[in-house]
């Protein structure tokens, strides 16, 4: 194995257009749910993208697919790292709301203008709907080189979106003109391929159901925790088949999240910890540079030699539906040392498709490239079923199992001081108008003549405390 600088080989977590024009319904209605199978392309290093028509007539864009965020949004003006933008003087049908808006993310932020427009989608709902649409004049780190597409598509809850949660998703604006189920489901083929290659990887976004073709096997839900991001429940992992023996609320610490948005499966420091020491234990690889687990260093191999059978199976448990049972979600090596680079003639490089996260546990691409993943927001839970693009050299590299018993972890792993982002800033505001009135009354007492101020004594105490509130992002 030689190891490499992992330079060049940039990773995003927020982060082409699909060919010919199908219909996913007909005007009475019917859902023709095979017309949306690969109408996703992108790769799991630069993100998944669907085709977008906005406005009258019509400007097409590329649209990242991200289930972390709530906010639809696309690039309104020129960018040196965009090929395209939408220009709402175009559009006869483009109505702004003069509100500013400001969306930051693990990695970049932007800056835009909420409006409202119509869209349709060559490969998705027949039909036009009126949509909130944010056209974003200024950006940092969210657009980057090589990405092929011009907008963001948030798909998680209201409660997420800015600038409040009045502002309709995209999601609930099509369950209300288009009456479809409240449900939609996400499969993304890029198992065992370059994480930043051609950007042609298939994927599907089925609007409104389920599509039987998409997986293989039964569907195994789990209950959203909170509807915010799509919170869930993990008990426990596994690596090689063995228990990391961690309390459960480690993995819960602060949220667990399926986001799609989101490149790498990401891990709480003291679970990375302890993944990454199991995972360096139980292969076959005596000595590994700590840069090649940390991101800052790749591994090659010659590209005739497969690393993939020198590393263990990941196994990640999520509560079940009936609470007293657990099914495993599991990857292989296939998924998670992903190639990346190719050097000279012989040389293929691969990087390690986990990093650690301050502030979540999120299953992003790195997993959910093994699975075909149901959002039931009808029944506020998430499906997970073994995804028949899942396949390297023929061979399956994700696994379902279950149920197991749940008696040996704790009957909640999630804590119960978890807040939505508007209650933190209802806790912010709060405490800085705290601040703010015992400013001015220190204010008005450095004012006051000396001779009316209070003689103090030593019996006298004065005590001082100040907090914190950690806004979270994503």
């Amino acid at each position: 194995v030689v190891l490499r600088p992992a330079s060049g080989s940039r990773q995003q977590d927020a982060p082409g257009a699909a060919d010919g024009l199908a219909l996913a319904s007909d005007p009475g209605g019917t859902l023709n749910f095979l017309a949306m199978v690969e109408n996703l392309q992108g790769d799991s290093g630069r993100g998944y993208y669907l085709e977008m028509l906005i406005g009258t007539p019509p400007q097409a864009l590329n649209i990242l697919v991200d289930t972390g965020s709530s906010n639809f949004a696309v690039a309104g003006v020129p960018d040196p790292d965009v090929t395209s933008y939408f220009n709402p003087e175009l559009s006869s049908t483009y109505r702004s709301e003069g509100i500013e808006v400001t969306v930051k993310y693990s990695q970049g932020s932007w800056t835009g203008v909420l409006g409202t427009d119509v869209i349709t989608m060559p490969k998705g709902l027949y039909g036009s709907y009126t949509i909130n649409i944010a056209t974003i004049l200024e950006s940092e780190n969210f657009f980057l080189p090589g990405v092929k597409w011009h907008g963001i598509l948030g798909l998680a809850y209201d409660a997420l979106a800015k600038p409040s949660s009045s502002v309709e998703t995209f999601f609930d604006s099509l369950v209300r003109q288009a009456k479809i189920p409240n449900i939609f489901s996400l499969q993304m083929c890029g198992a065992g391929l370059p994480v930043s290659g051609s950007g042609t990887n298939g994927g599907s976004l089925v609007l409104g159901g389920i599509e039987p073709s998409l997986y293989t096997g039964d569907i195994w839900y789990t209950p959203i925790k909170e509807e915010w991001y799509y919170q869930v429940e993990i008990l426990k992992l596994e690596v090689g088949g063995q228990n990391l023996e961690l309390d459960c609320r480690e993995y819960n610490a602060d949220k667990a999240i399926v986001d799609s948005g989101t490149t790498l499966l990401r891990l709480p420091e003291k679970v990375f910890s302890a993944v990454v020491q199991a995972i360096a234990r139980t292969s076959l690889i005596q000595e590994f540079s700590s840069g090649f687990w940390t991101g800052s260093q790749l591994a090659c191999w010659d590209r005739l030699e497969k690393p993939w059978s020198l590393f263990p199976k990941l196994s990640i448990y999520l509560r079940n539906e009936n609470s007293s049972r657990s099914f495993r979600i599991s990857i292989l090596p296939q998924l998670y040392i992903q190639p990346i680079l190719v050097i000279g003639d012989n040389l293929q490089c691969y990087r390690f498709g986990i990093s650690s996260s301050t502030n979540a546990l999120v299953i992003g691409a790195t997993v959910m490239e093994g699975f075909y993943v149901i959002f039931d927001r009808a029944q506020r839970r998430v499906g997970f079923a073994v995804s028949p693009c899942a396949e390297v050299d023929g061979s399956p590299v994700s696994e379902i199992e279950g149920p197991f018993s749940t008696a040996d972890v704790a009957s909640n792993c999630v804590s119960s001081l978890s807040f939505h982002e508007p209650a933190l800033w209802i806790a912010s505001y709060a405490l800085m108008s705290l601040c703010g009135v015992i400013l001015l009354v220190l204010i008005v007492l450095l004012l006051i003549p000396p001779r009316c101020q209070h003689r103090y004594t030593d019996n006298d105490v004065v005590n001082d405390e100040s907090s914190l509130v950690r806004h979270r992002w994503k």
